[in-house]
Formats: C-alpha cells, structure tokens, sequence
C-alpha cells in the first residue's frame, strides 16, 4: 500500500489524464501502462499519472499485460516484478519481445543485485517501493524524453503456446521451430490472433481476406484451415490450437498449451 500525499486524493476530480480501463481507448500522446498484481497499488499509481496529465491503462497478471500492450500501445510500463504466475522478469522479456517500449520497474525487491541485473537487461529505470510519488513522475517523464517516440509494435507474443507472430516480417515461430506460411495462411492466422482468445465468426474472416461473403469463399476458408492446421497443430487430425465453432467461425485457442 502507498501512501500518497494529500493532494493526489485530492485532486482525482480535475485530473487532466484519463482511465482507459473504464472509457473506450482515445488517441494520446502519453500513455502508461501500470503492471502489479496488488489492486490498491494500481489505484493509487494511476492517481499519480492521471493528475500528471497522463491517460493510464491497468494488468494485474503478466499475462494481461502482455495482451494491453497489444492493445494499448503505452508510451511506458511500470511494471511490478514480484507477482504470481508470470513474474516481471519474465513479463519483460516477452514484453521485448514485441516491443521497444521504455519499461520502469516499480518493486518492492530492494536487492542491489536485482538493481543490477534489472538494469543490464534493460530496464529503463529501477525505482523502489514506498517512493515519493514526485519522483516516480519525473523519471518517468525522464524516460520519456530519452525515448524516440512510440514505436509501431508489429509483434505479438503468446506465451501460454509459446507462440510469436511476427505482422511485418510474416515470420512465425512456435514452439521454437519456425513457421512457414503462404500470404493466405497468414493472413487468417493473423486474423484469428489479433481477436484470440475471441471467436472470429465465418464472414468476418471472409470479408477481411478476400473482401466478400458468399458459398465458395466460406470453402475456401474451410481448405485454408486444414492447411494451417497441418503447419501448426502437433496432432492435426485432434486441433487444439485453432478450434471451429460449428455454426459461428474459428478461434485461436491461447488459454492453455496442447
């Protein structure tokens, strides 16, 4: 738990930055991205950023954080390293993994080794738990001016099937083996990973592909699967990875690996 000085409570109500967990995602220029699996600590830090004039968007799981930094595209991270599941340290490769994004670690782990070692590997700052909420801020702004500006993320990562899609490149590796693809392959893998875990029904697929919905495209998108399915599942004839829902469309399954 933080403890904040009293002009952070006081000043939620004239907050120039915004809660994008709670409103629809809108365009800007800063934008952070706070990762704790500690509920009051997410609240308090998005108090901070917000009357900074910052829009701010939460994960409570390394998981979560890998999918809102897809999502989201922050202009930085505050990332927790102590959580359950999927640790920071982990979190952050597959963060790298994706995207160069300045990461700023907010740990309650006061190790100097792990100071260290956080900041060899890249991190872009290592601050300590409690902080002076000032001070979180001017790093962070700190941080912000050394970056370049937002790079366009053409990565994704799904770790659960050890899975990393690459959207510029068309380069897929799984498993640790790499995936090749003809331009229609990809086009509905990647189709089916920007939505996962959600469904993708039948026309939405076809009109994304080939610009129309009719008898022969849905065949088409039937033949397409059976070929993915043999480049991607272990057992094809048993797919576990990308799964029909007859009547409604496909989705790539990431809850859990084959």
């Amino acid at each position: 738990m933080l403890n904040l000085p009293a002009e952070y409570h006081d000043g939620i109500a004239s907050q120039k930055g915004m809660d994008l967990d709670d409103i629809q995602a809108r365009p800007s220029t800063r934008k952070a991205l706070i990762v704790d699996d500690d509920p009051d600590t997410v609240d308090l830090i998005k108090i901070i950023f917000r009357n900074a004039g910052m829009d701010v968007v939460s994960a409570f799981s390394g998981k979560e954080a890998i999918q809102k930094c897809s999502d989201s595209i922050p202009s930085v991270i505050l990332l927790d390293l102590m959580m359950p599941d999927m640790d920071g340290w982990e979190t952050f490769h597959n963060i790298r993994q994706m995207s160069d994004v300045p990461v700023i670690v907010v740990s309650a782990d006061t190790k100097k080794e792990n100071v260290v070692k956080g900041l060899n590997l890249g991190f872009d700052d290592y601050v300590t738990k409690p902080f002076f909420p000032p001070e979180l801020v001017a790093r962070v702004n700190t941080v912000l001016r050394r970056a370049s500006g937002t790079v366009p993320l053409t990565r994704r990562v799904y770790p659960e099937i050890d899975l990393t899609i690459d959207f510029e490149t068309h380069e897929i590796k799984l498993r640790g083996k790499d995936v090749h693809l003809s331009t229609r392959e990809f086009a509905l893998l990647e189709v089916l990973a920007i939505k996962a875990p959600r469904l993708v029904r039948y026309e939405d697929i076809a009109t994304k592909i080939w610009d129309s919905d009719n008898y022969k495209v849905r065949n088409r998108i039937k033949y397409l699967i059976y070929l993915l399915r043999q480049k991607v599942e272990i057992d094809p004839i048993d797919p576990q990875l990308i799964i029909n829902r007859e009547g409604l469309g496909y989705q790539l399954n990431i809850g859990e690996k084959p």
